[in-house]
């Protein structure tokens, strides 16, 4: 790694390359890993004891958990827009992040003095609005730092760096929960202490200048330009896709929760599920980003989701075996793997470099508001009518939207080069 240098911007780091290197990983995707290696480790240690914490401490109900999951991808959906823009605006992408990684750090240890459902709510509103204002000014930054033959790869060791955080996350949660007494306090504390080194990473590793220099031809940045980007057929087509699988992908909580009443999982064995999820993600990120650099990423993506729906149809009553938590939690893996750098590395190639991080959350939260109507949706549907039949619909649902999303299909840069 290297301390942040104000000087360097992708076109100066790409001038430094040789022509046999124009693949390799750009330092500034090195250091991003990094940051949110750190970061999932601290936020992750939240999000494997928070359902548990909820459901079975507080004694919500799946419609209420699922109300309060939903507030946690909403928010981060409602201000994607607004940190895309501001990135865009000036080049200011690591300042961007920078507030929101921090952000979302200071948030931790006010869980410690959250005892209310709407106080839990609101912090972790607060935190998901952090999530929302640094996601599109980091995935700009990876796809600036990149040639777009690789992007792929990049983002593919960009996730495979973030799910990393995420293997440990839940492992920390589950040997403070065994040690310490006030376990959950433990918990938060150390998970604001965590945050606070990610932040500190972000501030001394990456470059504070990465933007390229805006053609006199180019639209300035404004959500009047960026929304007008959906005028573009590719990345209408990309945001509609986003939104349409966006309505049936279950939420990660609700996935864990069920396998735990499918298999009688003990409260205290309950944040250690995360752990499959992420090993498949970290094993199969690289490879996977690296094959759709090759055979085309938005074949890459609807093979994940198809990953998805074999998931869900394991969870279903009826299937037996000593293997299947460790099928569900490979397939679950293997879905993120295939579908969240590998879409970013699609829209890239049809978002322009000065509305990068504007165009890339305009994708986002087309999938995040998804995700967080799905949400609710679901944890209506399983107070109403069970788990079963909830599940039964969420798998006929993502049936019907993934076949929408085949005919939708957007043109794929890396096929037509392929060609």
């Amino acid at each position: 790694m290297y301390v942040a240098d104000s000087r360097s911007t992708p076109a100066a780091a790409a001038a430094r390359l040789t022509p046999g290197r124009r693949s390799a990983v750009a330092p500034t995707v090195l250091a991003l890993g990094a940051v949110s290696l750190i970061t999932d480790v601290s936020s992750e240690m939240v999000t494997a004891v928070l359902p548990l914490y909820l459901v079975t401490g507080l004694g919500l109900s799946p419609l209420g958990f699922g109300l309060l999951d939903g507030v946690y991808n909403g928010f981060s959906a409602l201000v994607r827009l607004v940190g895309g823009h501001l990135a865009d605006r000036g080049g200011r992408h690591k300042t961007v992040a920078v507030l929101g990684y921090g952000l979302s750090a200071v948030c931790k240890p006010l869980l410690l003095v959250a005892s209310s459902l709407p106080m839990i709510g609101a912090v972790l509103a607060v935190d998901r609005t952090g999530k929302g204002l640094r996601t599109a000014p980091r995935d700009a930054l990876i796809s600036l730092a990149s040639a777009p033959e690789a992007r792929g790869r990049a983002f593919g060791v960009h996730r495979a760096m973030d799910t990393a955080g995420a293997l440990l996350g839940p492992l920390a949660a589950f040997l403070i929960l065994r040690q310490a007494v006030d376990g959950y306090d433990a918990v938060f504390t150390v998970s604001f202490c965590v945050a606070a080194v990610g932040v500190l990473v972000l501030l001394l590793f990456v470059p504070s200048r990465t933007a390229p220099e805006r053609a006199p031809d180019a639209p300035r940045p404004s959500l009047k330009a960026a929304l007008a980007l959906l005028a573009e057929r590719d990345v209408r087509r990309l945001t509609l896709c986003a939104l349409l699988l966006g309505l049936a992908t279950v939420s990660d909580s609700f996935v864990y929760l069920l396998l735990q009443r499918r298999l009688d999982v003990p409260d205290r064995w309950f944040a250690l599920l995360p752990l499959g999820t992420a090993a498949a993600f970290l094993l199969l990120a690289v490879p996977l980003g690296r094959l759709a650099d090759r055979v085309g990423r938005w074949r890459v993506f609807l093979g994940g989701h198809a990953a998805l729906l074999c998931a869900y149809g394991l969870l279903l009553p009826g299937w037996q075996g000593a293997a299947l938590p460790y099928v569900v939690l490979a397939l679950h893996g293997l879905f993120y793997a295939a579908t969240d750098g590998v879409l970013m590395a699609a829209a890239a190639g049809s978002v322009p470099a000065e509305l990068r991080s504007s165009g890339l959350a305009l994708i986002q939260t087309g999938q995040a508001s998804a995700r967080f109507v799905c949400s609710i949706a679901f944890g209506a549907a399983w107070t109403a009518w069970g788990d079963r039949t909830a599940l039964s619909t969420a798998a006929l649902a993502l049936t019907v939207c993934a076949a929408g999303a085949m005919l939708l299909r957007p043109t794929d840069s890396t096929e037509v080069a392929a060609a």
